[in-house]
């Protein structure tokens, strides 16, 4: 099946000169192809939004909606992320220098984090989360580690944290417990988990508010979240993502814990106060 980037090239000699100034713009800037209307993309390419719809047409396609959703499968299925994290590290030796480049990197992914991520998302989904009785958190594969430990920490600060866990939990009973004093916190990254997609679809149905953290605006999650939280790092490798992601849940804890500091001190202190006997190492 020819994709719009082949379509492009191969009718680019026959275009208008707007619909060269349309096409050069949509293989350049996929993304914003993929976030923006019609007229905005218009604006933004130098042309009028008619002019954008007449290249959807001169495309095959029945509309920019069409053409729309085929740049945003594009830029979710693209090459796999584990392939990235590879290919990065090609050539590279185990030399003292590599593992200073690799901690910059991770420093430089935090940072761009900052610069992109909206505060107030994540001071409603703290508040949000320190408001409910009851947080389910999930995420598969490269997304569980951050999952449980969300989930971990939330139990201890705050109570009601439940990690849903598919194939070891009781779905249908977990759901039953949802209602809209229920928080559901959805973690899925590129080759985005159908299950944990489903899950979050359930919960919302049930009422809960949905917190989606993800890698990209485009992620899939989007439909389905009262908040969005992207993190928008230019790599799709949740390997090296992964610094970046655990420093935004941290935060999101650490806004959590401060919204009630009594509250929090009182659990705290009977968290350190209890006393297992030989089930404390």
């Amino acid at each position: 099946m020819t994709n719009f980037i082949e379509k492009i090239k191969e009718n680019y000699p026959s275009f208008s000169s707007g619909h060269k100034k349309v096409g050069k713009y949509v293989m350049d800037h996929p993304q914003s192809v993929a976030m923006n209307s019609a007229s905005q993309l218009g604006q933004e390419a130098g042309v009028s939004e008619t002019t954008v719809i007449r290249f959807c047409y001169a495309l095959g396609y029945s509309g920019y909606s069409e053409m729309q959703n085929e740049v945003r499968k594009h830029l979710i299925f693209q090459k796999s992320s584990l392939q990235e994290y590879l290919a990065d590290k090609e050539g590279n030796d185990p030399h003292p220098t590599f593992f200073v480049r690799s901690l910059q990197r991770d420093m430089a992914n935090i940072q761009t984090l900052m610069e992109k991520i909206n505060m107030d998302d994540i001071h409603l989904a703290a508040r949000k989360i320190y408001d409910s009785t009851n947080i389910l958190v999930t995420g598969v594969r490269t997304s569980f580690a951050v999952a449980h430990w969300l989930s971990f920490t939330l139990n201890i600060i705050k109570g009601h944290s439940h990690l849903v866990q598919p194939g070891i939990d009781d779905i249908n009973y977990l759901l039953t417990t949802v209602d809209s004093q229920s928080v559901f916190i959805a973690i899925s990254f590129h080759r985005y988990s159908s299950m944990t997609l489903d899950l979050a679809e359930l919960a919302k149905k049930q009422g809960a508010f949905v917190i989606g953290i993800t890698d990209s605006a485009l992620s899939p999650l989007r439909e389905l979240s009262d908040i969005l939280i992207p993190i928008n790092l230019s790599t799709t490798s949740t390997i090296d993502s992964a610094p970046a992601v655990f420093s935004l849940v941290n935060a999101i804890v650490a806004g959590v814990t401060v919204i009630d500091k009594e509250s929090i001190e009182k659990r705290r202190e009977a968290y350190e106060n209890f006393y297992p006997g030989k089930f404390l190492v």
